[in-house]
């Protein structure tokens, strides 16, 4: 297997997506389960996209645990970061849908947030060989709500710092994980403090910093090299090493907005693996290495689940190349 040259460091877990969309979850009859968790979205849509792509993780064993082994194996994912835990279970979260598709985290049945197994990752047992040859970490905060995991985080950090990787956040504010949620602001902003990349909606944004405005956040921090702020429908705004701009979104038969946040990262990191850290610096190549990132963040809302709708590489340059020629002959 080739070195993965992204490490994605969180929660691998079943979203039981409801079936019956427009109800609430009391309204619900049935649900499908699908893999996902932040982190390992985008590892899984970056090895799909063709940048091999490292999980660390923590789920149980038990069967669910099993099943989301198996798939990051199958997807190609590097999985020799999981860790497994005799006891506590792989976490399971419920998800209802609108109408329109966008979906809204309902809970986690009868289990406190604190009982899944992704809580327990181990600080001491990182595989530190990864961040010899890898250029990103990326990080969500959900793991931070939580004593162990967020030793482990830490952790990760250190050695990126050590090994030189750049580190990428994607925020994804969901109050449920946390026991206390005030708690999380001032955690989320000290992180910010270490990190390279900042990722966010329009809401985390607003919550954090006061502004949507990607350049202001920027600028306000001496470390950021860039910052994206996604807007689901709307589009999104960026900031990449002082480059500014504004895209709208591609329109869409969206079934299931589940995971785009993530898929958008994940064709972010795969243009700057290729391109390199320096191609941000022009501001053509910026724009375009982020409307790659908003294409494979769209391709994901047109079926269900979130690793499961993840687009190949061939898929995202065939959907670019035919909106191109829309493009032309519209104008």
């Amino acid at each position: 297997m080739t070195s993965p040259r992204v490490i994605c460091l969180g929660e691998i877990l079943f979203d039981l997506l409801a079936d019956q969309p427009g109800r609430s979850i009391d309204q619900v009859t049935s649900w499908t389960a699908y893999p996902g968790g932040a982190p390992a979205n985008v590892a899984c849509a970056l090895t799909k996209l063709g940048t091999p792509a490292a999980f660390i993780g923590c789920v149980g064993e038990d069967t669910a645990g099993n099943t989301l082994v198996e798939l990051l194996q199958e997807t190609g994912v590097d999985w020799s970061g999981v860790q497994r835990h005799s006891i506590a279970p792989t976490r399971a979260v419920y998800v209802v849908r609108s109408i329109a598709g966008d979906r809204q985290f309902a809970g986690f049945g009868d289990r406190s947030t604190t009982e899944f197994a992704d809580t327990r990752l181990r600080a001491d047992l990182l595989p530190v060989d990864l961040f010899d040859s890898a250029e990103f970490l990326v990080l969500g905060t959900l793991e931070m709500a939580y004593p162990e995991s967020y030793n482990a985080i830490l952790k990760a950090l250190e050695l990126a710092d050590h090994h030189n990787l750049k580190i990428l956040v994607d925020v994804n504010w969901r109050p449920m994980f946390w026991s206390n949620p005030a708690d999380a602001l001032p955690i989320i902003q000290d992180l910010v403090k270490r990190i390279d990349f900042l990722k966010l909606s329009v809401e985390e944004a607003e919550m954090l910093f006061g502004t949507r405005d990607p350049g202001a956040i920027a600028h306000r921090s001496d470390s950021l090299e860039g910052v994206l702020v996604t807007d689901g429908g709307e589009g999104c705004a960026y900031c990449l090493s002082n480059n500014e701009g504004k895209l709208s979104a591609f329109a869409m038969d969206v079934e299931d907005t589940t995971g785009a946040g993530d898929s958008f990262v994940a064709g972010f990191l795969h243009q700057v693996c290729q391109k390199g850290v320096h191609a941000l610096g022009d501001a053509d190549t910026a724009h375009a290495m982020v409307t790659y990132a908003s294409a494979v963040g769209a391709l994901t809302t047109t079926r269900a689940g979130a690793i499961a709708a993840q687009p190949t590489g061939a898929e995202v340059e065939a959907f670019l190349y035919l909106n191109r020629l829309e493009s032309v002959n519209q104008g």
